[in-house]
This record gives C-alpha cells, structure tokens and sequence, in this order.
C-alpha cells in the first residue's frame, strides 16, 4: 500500500521502499532499541490498516531466522499477542502462541516467547510493537514489561507527532526487515547512493533481507496452492507489486506453444501475444524457454547481463524460465533442464535489476516452476476423470409428453478430481418412466468408472421390467461381485404416467421431495435401506406414493446440501422451495434457481447431482403437441433438418403463422451448437396454450454469447458466430442457456399470436 510522506530530517536513514523518510528512521531506532534493551532476537511493528481492519508488518528487525517466523498479517481477534495486546490496551506475554494459519511457519511448538506493547496515543490506536527471545532464555519479569510498555508509549507519541505533520502512519505491501545483531547495533553501515528500492539505506543487508521475505512467503503459498487462480495470486502478491511491474502472464509450454494459464494486472495486449506463440521462434518469450532469463526493451538482454542502457522510457519486459520437475520425464513439454513455461513480468518503462534482485527472480521462478507444472498436470488429470464422467452419463434424457425432464451435474470446489454421482431418466413400455440418482463414494477415476457400471446396471434392471426395489437388490448384488471397497447409494423412481403413481425405493440415498401444484414440498417417504455394497439379509423395499398432475419431482444426491445441516433432507426442502413455484413451468429456471441456493460454492468438498421431472397428467391437453429431433455431431444438413422439423411440426399443430421466424431462429441456435460443442444436438419443441418452447441440447457448457459489431477484420472474424444470437433476442419473448453438468441447454419461447 502506498502512503504519503514528508521529507526526512535524519540523512543516516532515508525513505525504504514502503515507508517514509522519517518513519523509517523512528522504526528502526525503535526496533533496535528493543532488540537492545530487552535483550531480544527479533522485533517487530504492527500498523493498523483502516481499509482490512488487519494488523500488518511495517518493520520486522532482528535476526535469521526468527525474523521469518513472525506474520506478516494478523485478524485483529487472532490468537497472537500483537493482536491481544492491541485489544486490551496493556502488555500481552505469550510463550506458545495458538497455531497459525497466515505465517510463513506454521510449527506446533513455537520456541520464542513474544511479548507485544499496544501503540495507542492520545485515543489513536495505530497498531503493536513485539518482541521476540527464544524459550531458552526465558520469560519476561515486570521489569521487562514495564520496559516494553514505556517503549511502546514513546513509539506511539513519535508517531502520533510524525502523524500530525503530514506522514501517513500505513504499513506497506510486503514489511521490510532490517538485520540487528544482539546487542542492538546494525552490523555494517552502507553508505550507497542512489534510490532505495528494498530495505532501508544505511542498514547492510537490510536489501537483501527484505527481498527474501516475498520469496518465502511465495514459496509457502505455492505449496498451498491448488489451482491455477492461486499461484497467479501468489505470484501477483509476491513478484509482481514487490517488483512494480504493471503485468504479470504465467504461460506453459506444450505443443510446441506456449499457452497463457493466468495474468494479472494491465495484462491483456501481453496474454495476447504470448498465448499459442511458437517456440521454435526467436520471440523473447521462446528464447527465454530454450535459454535463460531475458531483459527486452527495444532488444533481448539477458537478465544475468547486468543493468539496461539508457532508454527512451519505453516499456520493458522480463522473461523468467519456469523449471519444472526434473525428474518427470514423460510430459509433452520443450526446452532445457525441463523448462515448463515461463513467466512474463512487464513494466511501465526501463528496468535495472541489481544481482541481489536477479537472484531473489531466479529463486522465485525455480518455485512458480513446480507449480504451474504441478497445478497443469492435476488440471489434465481432471480433465481426462471429467470427461469420463461426461461420457457416462445420459447423452439426452428421455422425455415423454406427460414429464417433463432435466438434470445438473456441480462437481466439488474443492478437490480436483472428479465424484461419481450419476443421474438418469429411463423411458418403458406402458407409459412408465424410472428416474434414478445415485452417488458413488470418493473421487476420481475409479469413481467415476463405477459409477458407469452401476448406472449400465440400473439401465439393464430397469428395461427388463423390475420394481424399484429389485433394481436395487440387484445392483447391489453385482457390485458385491466387482471386488471395489466403494460403496454406492441410489435412488429409483418408478411412476406410472397413467395414474400418476409413483415407487419409490432407496440405498442409503436422500429421499426425493414433490412440489405440488398449490407450491407445497413434501418428502416421498421410503425405507431408507443400506447403501450399495453392504451384506443385507433381505430384500430391500420400496414404497408407493400417488403424484398429482402439475407436481415436480426432485432427486438429487446429497453434495446439494450442506454436509453440516442437522436435517438434509428438511434443507434440500428449503432450497426447492427458493426455487419459486412460479418457475415451474420452466423446469431449466427452475433448476437454475435451485443450484444458485447451494451454499458453499467456494468449499463444496463433494458433487452434487440434481434431476428435475415435472408431472403433466394422464388427461394434459394437447398431448401430441410436442417434438423431438435428434442431430448426428457434424451433421452437415443439420440445420436444413432442424428447419423443416420446425415446418412440420407447426403445420400439424395449426401454427404455420409462426413457423417462419422459429425457424430463422432455431437455424441460429442449432447452427451454434453444431459448430461449437462438436457433439451430437438434441432439438425439443413443445407448444402449450399460449406460447412455443424450443429446447437445444449439446456437450458444450460455455453458454452463446452475443458479440458486438466490429469494424475491424479480426474483430469481425471474431464476432461472426455471436450476431445471429441479437436476432433470436428479437424474436423470442425469453430466451436463456442453462449448463447441466455435461453440456448446456438453450431454451427459448415464442408467445403464439393471438394469447
């Protein structure tokens, strides 16, 4: 964080990087005061942020490593004695603080004692002052607290004084740390001229010291990172503010390419030029892959070479190698000692790096490496168990003019891999209809291909004619005989659309709920029964229910839910009520509004699978009016298809006024799907009493954006398959994408004239 400042008095120490003249200085003398008189190791200053309301590190002095173990940042209601100290207004003694959850360490037994001094003056509370010794030596008496105390009392008036003549009293983006041996002296003085750009000037190796805490503070938050998002965070927060570059673009290689995984900052132009770049060219980028780290401003310099010329204050640029791990020998990656991408850091004009500068990089780059290669690596493992699943589950649900059906499919936040919940809707003789969820446990692929057998099971059971409860029995039986220690649990619906009755059997599984057509949710009670895979003595049972015409039914698995929930089944009921009956006509909204309620987006530890049917009746009217078409992936006379499956159907309906603008429209939506889910497209149309809905179903879950009118050649290349999409916003009364978990579907209606 920037601050204001004045100019400094003291010419012993001038401003550091973050802090100002005079602050600088009264911190240091501080600090070394404290390390002197209380016979300290490492001391530090805590400023109060006014924007986060967090105790943050101005100053940190002392010595190696003590002074890496202290936070950075602290909540003010953390468990460390800056904090209780600020709170409480007096001097805080800890010898074991809690564990910590921000540090650079997080060790079990701390082996310092801390004591923190609040810094309050005149009813300002402007942070803490701490003090570090190690166990050995041992607490602090009352004299020591008292000396701490008037410490902090003196330090506080100084900058309450410092405050009053203009200097913004804020902690910096990273603290900066100074070396102070243990009788409270500096170890060498450095007389340096020029712009201080880390530590404060006049304490060697104060530069130096500063520099290492964003490198092992980026090291201790890629170790952490899960996710592509997370290590450009971390790179953000340690590389590209310490270093005040203007961009940063992360890029792995593969392909012979390099592709951008992440950016950051005023990045766009950048991301655009290294992504799909080559790297058999002489780009700075692919040179920096096949050789070493390159400076460019005007020209490639090598990083190692030493300060750039003088410049016209164009911007410049550095290209940092990403080394991988070096013991991975089967990746599609080029360049030397395993080099997996690389790491661009952009800045506003000409850049000098000095050698402790281009150390700490290579340093930081020898950690983004692993990262990048290890967080590529999960995403490709996720890929490959994702699409695995895809491919297991139902391509397209079955559907019948008396129910109407559709599904979502959210996978966990908070893992990689992929679960094995699965969903399915199976059409019989006789106007009978099974739905069925079920939900493997654990993750990955081995799930995710049981899942497939079970759901092949189901399928099998289910078509040659068995109740709920014997589909069940069954496929509990042949996963007993597949040798897995997962076990399952599941859900069966059979209703009959005849009379609307509906049997209901489970494993282990959440039972499944009806909204009623007056809004009502109640639960389709059954015998609850074991999950999959457990011995039982007996058959398991199943239970009857009648579903009225108009009623919705939900299944779904138990990741829709907070694990944490005293009653789950009661929550799932809470959350299909939010789902507003007004939207049940429209079972995509519908589902839509459901998922948008699942709590915990950010750490959902498990899938979830929803499956929505709505009952129409037995006696619905206008029955025949509905249609379905079905569209081989790259069908080339697809939309010429989709168009007279349009004609038809309107004509048999008595609607051949509408038939030219829903088909103009649906040539627009199906020639989207065609061209971009590269699967096969499944068309619906159902007309009702007042309106036409169309339905288009693909593999593809990015939903159809409209794209402005460019001027541009690039820009209208790049526009072209978006303009169709503002003619089906004027035509239709609504229209929406609504993604499912393997695909997306786009609905949209037409209000028949005349209604």
């Amino acid at each position: 964080m920037s601050s204001r400042t004045v100019a400094g008095h003291d010419r012993e120490i001038v401003p550091a990087r973050v802090l100002g003249g005079d602050l600088a200085a009264v911190l240091y003398r501080a600090l070394r005061e404290a390390v002197d008189r209380l016979e300290a190791i490492a001391a530090a200053v805590y400023f109060l942020d006014e924007d986060s309301g967090e105790l943050k590190a101005a100053m940190i002095g002392g010595c190696s490593p003590p002074v890496f173990t202290l936070p950075g940042r602290m909540a003010p209601d953390a468990p460390y004695a800056s904090a209780r100290a600020l709170a409480a207004g007096a001097v805080v003694v800890l010898t074991d603080p809690d564990p910590r959850t921000d540090d650079l360490l997080d060790l079990p037994n701390y082996p310092y004692a801390v004591a923190a001094a609040p810094l309050v003056a005149d009813g300002l509370r402007l942070g803490a002052l701490a003090v570090l010794r190690p166990e050995t030596q041992g607490g602090y008496d009352d004299t020591d607290r008292a000396r701490l105390a008037g410490l902090g009392d003196r330090l506080a008036q100084t900058l309450r004084a410092l405050a009053g003549h203009g200097t913004a009293i804020v902690p910096g983006h990273m603290p900066v740390l100074v070396p102070i041996d243990r009788v409270g002296r500096a170890e060498t003085v450095d007389e340096a001229a020029g712009d201080v750009l880390w530590g404060v000037r006049g304490v060697a190796g104060s530069a130096g010291m500063s520099m290492m805490y964003p490198l092992r503070r980026l090291s201790d938050m890629l170790n952490q990172a899960t996710t592509m998002e997370q290590v450009v965070g971390a790179a953000r927060f340690c590389v590209m503010v310490p270093f005040q570059a203007r961009a940063l673009v992360l890029a792995a290689a593969g392909r012979g390419r390099l592709w951008v995984v992440g950016h950051s900052g005023v990045s766009s132009d950048l991301a655009r030029t290294l992504h799909g770049s080559g790297l058999h060219t002489r780009e700075p980028a692919a040179e920096a892959v096949q050789r070493r780290a390159l400076v460019v401003s005007g020209r490639c310099t090598p990083l190692a070479a030493g300060p750039l010329p003088p410049d016209d204050g164009a911007p410049s640029a550095a290209y940092l190698p990403l080394v991988g791990n070096r013991h991975v020998i089967d990746l599609p990656y080029i360049g030397k000692d395993n080099v997996v991408g690389v790491c661009c850091l952009e800045f506003g004009g000409p850049r000098r790096f000095s050698p402790e500068e281009r150390a700490v990089l290579s340093m930081m780059a020898g950690s983004m490496g692993p990262a990048v290669e290890r967080v590529e690596l999960g995403r490709e493992r996720h890929a490959v168990a994702e699409s695995l699943q895809k491919r297991l589950l139902p391509p397209v649900l079955s559907e019948s003019p008396q129910l109407t059906t559709t599904a979502r499919y959210e996978p966990a936040t908070s893992t990689s891999e992929v679960g094995g919940d699965w969903y399915d809707v199976i059409e019989l003789p006789g106007r009978r209809v099974v739905l069925v969820v079920g939900d493997v446990e654990g993750h990955g692929i081995e799930s995710a291909a049981l899942m497939g057998q079970l759901r092949g099971a189901v399928v099998a059971y289910a078509t040659e004619g068995h109740r709920p409860a014997a589909i069940i029995d069954r496929t509990g039986a042949l996963l007993a005989r597949l040798g897995t220690d997962l076990l399952a649990t599941c859900c069966v619906v059979a209703l009959d659309t005849t009379d609307g009755v509906a049997e209901v059997a489970l494993a282990g599984h959440p039972p499944p709920l009806v909204m009623g057509p007056d809004a009502g949710v109640t639960v389709l009670e059954a015998p609850p029964n074991v999950p999959l895979g457990v011995p039982v003595p007996a058959c398991r049972r199943g239970r009857e229910h009648t579903v009225a015409p108009g009623s919705v039914l939900m299944l779904y698995s138990d990741g829709l839910v907070d694990a944490r929930a005293p009653d789950p089944t009661a929550a799932a009921a809470t959350l299909f009520r939010t789902g507003d009956r007004a939207a049940g006509d429209n079972l995509e909204e519908l589902a839509d509004r459901v998922v948008a309620g699942m709590p915990g987006f950010h750490h959902r530890r498990d899938d979830a699978v929803l499956l929505l049917a709505r009952f129409e009746g037995a006696d619905v009217r206008d029955v025949s009016r509905t249609g379905h078409l079905h569209l081989q992936e790259h069908d080339l006379l697809g939309v010429k298809a989709a168009r007279g499956f349009v004609e038809d159907s309107l004509r048999a309906w008595g609607l051949e006024e509408m038939s030219e603008d829903l088909q103009l429209v649906a040539s627009e939506v199906v020639t989207n799907a065609l061209i971009h889910a590269g699967s096969d497209v499944d068309v619906r149309l159902r007309a009702f009493g007042d309106n036409i809905r169309m339905e288009v179903r693909d593999s593809d879950s990015d939903p159809p954006v409209p794209s402005a009118f460019s001027l541009t050649e690039e820009g209208s290349s790049q526009a072209e398959s978006g303009r169709g999409l503002y003619l089906v916003d004027a035509l239709t009364s609504a229209w929406n994408s609504s993604p499912n978990g393997r695909g997306k579907t786009v609905w949209l209606e037409m209000a028949i004239p005349g209604n």
